[in-house]
């Protein structure tokens, strides 16, 4: 067995990810409202993070982005 760890899916910060997409936090926020930017998940407490594969696959479209449907009925409750 191998002593190394992969890093399959590495979380990211607010601030890292303004860099990486080169939005504002306002705008992050109030897109993610919009269902145009993934949603971010807890990371306990006020913590908040983003999964690195939504945020590439964000930057696969940036304008034509929308939140999976599925993603969105969890969140909001629906079935």
């Amino acid at each position: 067995m191998s002593d190394t760890i992969r890093m399959v899916d590495a979380i990211l910060r607010r601030k890292q990810v303004e860099q990486i997409v080169g939005l504002s936090r306002s705008t992050i926020y109030q897109r993610m409202k919009d269902g145009t930017f993934p949603r971010a998940i807890s990371l306990g407490g006020r913590m908040v993070g983003w999964r690195t594969s939504d945020i590439a696959l964000f930057l696969v479209d940036p304008a034509g982005y929308r939140v999976p449907s599925s993603t969105r009925s969890e969140e909001h409750g629906d079935d």
